[in-house]
């Protein structure tokens, strides 16, 4: 390193980004009242959606399978939320000692990833029901969407295990950390594996929708009204994306190139990427909240079960619906329910 080099804004060469970090008590307030917030609108949109969904068993597209666990993914992160509120609250200080913050670094990673892998899911049914309607009739049952699921549960359970076993909790400047908020730990093979959790079924969702509107402009014979419903579906999974996950990925690649080399970092900029670190981990959280649009907006059989639930008169909705539906087996197949 060349030391004879003179700044106005010299590279700090001995102090780590957590010496270089520094919460301010506005910061602390609006990010543990932004979690509490996030906790309620989560907690009873994806409540209602998880019980909808739960007594639509027995008739349930694949979609609805993959919407279902959607939701209970939502609400196994959901519950920890105020914890993260707590720690803000409290000025930084993470007051629950080891297994909690273990429990929550699990659940957070757990959750956004099998919620990335179902929306993949999601998109790749729609895909089916759309472009091959009939020839993937017998690809598209419940029974088969179920498998997948629990499949993909598998997989991201046992891929962030290694978080419930691994020291998370320590003391930096008095006050209890935990390294599951925003200071994970940074390294090579994490970049690695960030892309491989993320870029695979980020395209696959980004291709399977691109397809379905390239099919829908080219000549669907679905009605005017249904196209709509699909574009407007589509394009909320898609914002979902941009605004949940996309953020939180790009900030977590550029600081761990970041903390690889903090000798070529300046302190002012080390303080920046962990302050987009925990905004864009922030934002993960909302998809939570967000997720129940899709299903208002997606599901029609989620739409008419919400309608009675808040006992609306359900007769027109349903009946213009279902004569849109009359016209090929095809339109029947990809507007029954989803996007």
């Amino acid at each position: 390193m060349n030391t004879s080099a003179i700044d106005a804004t010299p590279l700090i060469t001995n102090q780590t980004f957590e010496e270089c970090e520094g919460e301010t008590s506005i910061e602390n307030l609006l990010f543990g009242g932004y979690y509490i917030l996030v906790f309620l609108l989560a907690l009873n949109g994806n409540s209602v959606a998880l019980w909808i969904f739960s007594r639509q068993r027995g008739t349930s597209s694949p979609a609805n399978v993959f919407l279902l666990h959607l939701a209970v993914a939502d609400l196994s992160y959901v519950i920890i939320l105020p914890l993260r509120a707590t720690y803000h609250l409290t000025g930084g200080h993470w007051p629950f000692g080891e297994v909690p913050c273990r429990v929550a670094g699990f659940l957070f990673y757990v959750n956004m990833y099998a919620s990335i892998y179902f929306l993949a899911c999601v998109a790749g049914d729609r895909y089916l029901a759309v472009v091959h309607a009939v020839r993937s009739l017998k690809v598209r049952r419940a029974r088969y969407a179920h498998i997948v699921s629990f499949s993909l549960w598998a997989l991201v359970t046992v891929s962030m295990a290694p978080l419930l076993i691994s020291q998370q909790t320590s003391e930096i400047g008095g006050v209890t950390v935990c390294s599951q908020l925003y200071r994970e730990k940074a390294s090579r093979k994490a970049l690695v594996s960030l892309a491989v959790a993320f870029i695979p079924p980020f395209l696959a969702t980004l291709s399977f929708y691109l397809l379905i509107i390239h099919s829908l402009h080219r000549g669907s014979r679905l009605e005017p009204a249904l196209k709509l419903k699909a574009l407007r579906t589509i394009g909320l999974v898609l914002l979902i994306y941009v605004v949940c996950f996309l953020p939180y990925h790009a900030s977590r690649a550029i600081f761990i190139l970041g903390y690889n080399h903090p000798s070529q970092i300046s302190c002012q900029a080390k303080r920046g990427l962990m302050l987009a670190n925990r905004l864009t981990s922030s934002l993960t959280c909302l998809n939570g909240a967000l997720d129940p649009l899709v299903y208002l907006f997606g599901a029609e059989k989620f739409r008419g079960s919400l309608q009675r639930l808040l006992c609306r008169d359900k007769a027109a909705g349903s009946g213009a619906t279902s004569g849109e539906l009359k016209g090929t087996h095809e339109s029947s197949l990809s507007a029954r329910s989803e996007f």
